[in-house]
């Protein structure tokens, strides 16, 4: 179990607090308005009605103690930097933040934010991804240009092993799991022989990853 600081409850803030405590781990979540805490309050494991722009506020709030602590506060600027930059004087060892705008992404990251999210723009490309092509069954993106995709088992490559195939050098892409019968086999065998209804997982570069849509048309 880990614990989290979930700083602003609007939709995001609220429903990442709520699925991170559904997931086991413990949630303190804070917002200036008492309505959002009010409704956030039986989802999370505490909830508070503080100031977070407030440096000894959020002093009082133990950050220190936390796991991850996230500044979900997209709409303000100075807001969501002045919090994240709080955090990190006060010794949180990892700090999330969410972005509205490329500009926003650059201020946080450089006051300090460990990592910062574009909720809207990563689901965009997520969905972008899985309608523009029905053998694309997962994406997630890790930086700007690099993705891990579950893609299914192209015909050609069925009953070949990773060896025969040599993913990496032909397409430039590393197989490091294979989804198979509700099982994960993670950093399968050079010699493991694919089937046809094996999700591969792979991670590369977007160039790569894209030259992979051609599989199908084999």
């Amino acid at each position: 179990m880990k614990s989290f600081l979930i700083i602003g409850m609007g939709r995001f803030g609220a429903s990442l607090a709520q699925e991170l405590c559904e997931l086991g781990n413990e949630v303190l979540a804070v917002d200036m308005q008492e309505e959002l805490i009010q409704s956030v309050s039986p989802l999370v494991t505490h909830a508070v009605i503080a100031d977070a722009r407030d440096k000894e506020v959020l002093r009082e709030l133990s950050p220190r103690s936390v796991d991850c602590a996230v500044v979900a506060i997209g709409n303000d600027i100075g807001s969501s930097a002045l919090i994240t930059l709080n955090l990190k004087e006060l010794g949180v060892e990892r700090v999330v933040a969410k972005a509205a705008s490329h500009t926003h992404r650059k201020v946080l990251e450089k006051i300090g934010a460990d990592r910062v999210v574009f909720p809207e723009y990563e689901m965009g490309t997520k969905l972008a991804h899985s309608l523009s092509s029905s053998n694309v069954l997962n994406f997630i993106e890790l930086s700007e240009d690099a993705s891990i995709v579950e893609i299914a088992t192209p015909r050609n490559w069925v009953g070949k092993n990773l060896r025969e195939l040599d993913v990496r050098n032909v397409y430039g892409v590393n197989v490091i799991a294979l989804r198979r019968a509700g099982r994960m086999l993670i950093a399968p065998g050079a010699n493991e022989p694919l089937q046809a209804s094996d999700v591969v997982v792979v991670l590369g570069q977007d160039k790569n990853v894209n030259r992979l849509q051609d599989l199908w048309a084999l």
